[in-house]
């Protein structure tokens, strides 16, 4: 087939095929052109999923009539004139693309009004085909109505979904442009039914009528600037996080995104607090100078280029991280388990080993308040180095309570002023520990030599990678050197390993990294080693502990950042309050 220029209609046809992939392009097209208009009403209408009609009304500028079939030409924009402004776009439009490429796969109609004008004016395009602009009736503003979606690229057609399906892509698009502007009413309407109807609101309440009350019950919210960059939203606490990646919004200059880059961010901010195979939920909105961002980078402008993308990266991971550090016991924050859901069904697998028959053990705590140890294991030797607080609270006004007793070896059952508190020991005891152990990295480790070596047998494979893995063991508190290919000399330990516990330890971490082990989410190598040496060193099952030990570990959860869960992402304690407590027995009725 001999080279040839091809006709323009095919042309535009092809260049259709970039923008425009379903209705709800076309909506996100048509709903931008608005915003961009100054539109601070916007009403869609659809029928049959958006194929049969997509109809979109706005109170925004409006067009002048001479610039009507000019609105229809390829690459004709208002927004942008030169490259500088190419590199510092503060429009959602810029490529003057949508109207063509819509107008040259289905039948399109243009009404608008500008303020001044004495009425307003049409033009009618069909496949491509641009009529003469007439006078016609309309308020200030501009209606855009789409018939027919691919009635001449049938091909096209039948890559289509059901009408519900339709509908369903358009819907999520409303809502996360409604959500980069609440300023903005916006209302969907699907035939006669009211599918969306979001008025002009603030941020928060916008936020809640979208994604409901129970988000924001259940979010924390965000603001942190540096420099020119700032971001501010709500992230959804780790107990509100779910089974689909669905509650994930990104809004970069008001501009409703899907970047790798972010989402990556985000993902490893929730690492430490984030049970594995769940996902998290928020709304975060990031500012910055326009030319620190390229929105030229996609037909579809989902995802962005920033100039300095590490910078960006780091900014959002260490700013949801002091965040979510945030997230400890306290009297008016949810726990990290909800009562509901432990009357009901367990929102995360129970323990991997069931608990043996154990017996409720109350033990009054002994010598003045000094601590008892239990065999090899000591839980003031454990958490001796952390600081105390700065203001120790009161008697009576610990968010966990006192303890009265521990149940079958696993969990504390507590006193607080209003209600009862039960304490997983284990994952409370291994966040603890983890916390610790990440303070000190930076610094030079608590340990202590050993008056004799210690030998620990280990596999030759495992030998070999804790070797290759030295550095990690070090800047913990370790030191240590091969005696042959399945023997280890431990010279140096960690201050808060208990001696009788090292060669279990030692075997268990070194085992442990060298599985993939899917239930351990940390990626970075350095933090799973401590989040895995702070797992086998925590209280395990059936250890019993002495009141005085429990109220310990209470009083360091509450001053330890992200208590509400341990490194795996478990949560670590939940509430039952006097209230529901009386509505499980009937009290009161």
């Amino acid at each position: 087939m001999p080279i040839r220029i091809l006709p323009s209609e095919l042309v535009d046809q092809i260049a259709a095929g970039e923008v425009i992939e379903r209705p709800a392009s076309v909506v996100k097209e048509l709903i931008e052109n608005s915003l961009d208009a100054g539109a601070r009403r916007i009403e869609v209408d659809v029928e049959h999923g958006g194929v049969g009609l997509v109809r979109v009304r706005d109170d925004g500028c409006g067009i002048e009539p001479d610039s009507l079939p000019l609105a229809l030409t390829r690459h004709a924009t208002s927004k942008i004139a030169s490259l500088d402004d190419l590199e510092a776009i503060g429009t959602l439009g810029f490529r003057g693309e949508a109207l063509p490429s819509i107008g040259s796969v289905a039948r399109l109609r243009v009404v608008s009004r500008t303020a001044g004008a004495a009425h307003g004016a049409e033009i009618l395009v069909e496949g491509g085909a641009v009529g003469a602009v007439r006078p016609a009736p309309h308020p200030p503003g501009t209606t855009i109505e789409m018939r027919e979606l691919f009635y001449n690229v049938p091909a096209r057609r039948k890559f289509l979904r059901s009408a519900p399906t339709e509908l369903g892509h358009i819907a999520r698009l409303i809502e996360r442009l409604a959500l980069a502007r609440p300023e903005v009413t916006v209302r969907l309407r699907s035939g006669e039914r009211l599918a969306i109807d979001a008025p002009a609101a603030e941020p928060q309440a916008r936020v809640g009528q979208l994604l409901g009350v129970e988000f924001l019950e259940r979010a924390l919210a965000v603001s942190h600037a540096a420099g020119p960059v700032q971001l501010t939203g709500w992230i959804g606490l780790p107990t509100a996080s779910r089974a689909q990646a669905d509650q994930q919004y990104w809004f970069v200059n008001g501009r409703p995104v899907r970047d790798k880059l972010l989402m990556s961010a985000a993902r490893l901010g929730y690492r430490d607090v984030l049970y594995h195979g769940r996902h998290p939920a928020y709304a975060l909105y990031l500012t910055l100078d326009p030319r620190l961002v390229d929105v030229n980078a996609h037909p579809a402008k989902l995802e962005v280029r920033f100039r300095d993308s590490r910078q960006i990266h780091e900014f959002v991971l260490r700013t949801l991280e002091r965040a979510l550090a945030a997230t400890r016991p306290e009297h008016a924050a949810a726990p990290a388990a909800h009562a509901a859901t432990l009357l009901g069904t367990a929102a995360v697998p129970p323990p991997a080993t069931a608990p043996v028959a154990g017996r409720l053990a109350f033990e009054p705590p002994r010598g003045g308040g000094q601590w008892r140890a239990h065999g090899d294991w000591a839980l003031a030797a454990a958490v001796r180095d952390l600081p105390p607080p700065a203001e120790p609270l009161p008697d009576g006004e610990q968010p966990l309570g006192r303890a009265l007793a521990q149940l079958h070896g696993i969990y504390i059952l507590a006193q607080s002023a209003d209600g009862l508190i039960l304490v997983d020991m284990h994952a409370a005891h291994e966040r603890v520990l983890y916390e610790q152990l990440k303070a000190a990295r930076d610094g030079p480790p608590a340990s202590q030599q050993l008056l004799e070596p210690l030998v620990v047998e280990l596999k030759p494979y495992d030998l070999e990678r804790l070797m290759e893995q030295r550095a990690l063991w070090e800047r913990a508190g370790f030191e240590f050197d091969a005696l042959g290919p399945e023997r280890l000399a431990l010279r140096r330990v960690p201050a808060l390993l208990g001696a009788q516990q090292l060669v279990r330890i030692v075997q268990s971490v070194a085992e442990d990294l060298g599985r993939a082990d899917p239930t351990h989410h940390l990626e970075e190598l350095a933090d799973r080693f401590l989040g895995t040496l702070a797992c086998r060193t925590a209280i395990h099952a059936r250890r019993q502990l002495t009141v005085a030990e429990m109220d310990a570990l209470l009083r360091q959860m509450e001053h330890t950042d992200r208590a509400n869960q341990c490194n795996h992402g478990r949560p670590t304690w939940t509430r039952l309050t006097l209230r529901e407590l009386d509505q499980l027995f009937l009290r009161g009725r």
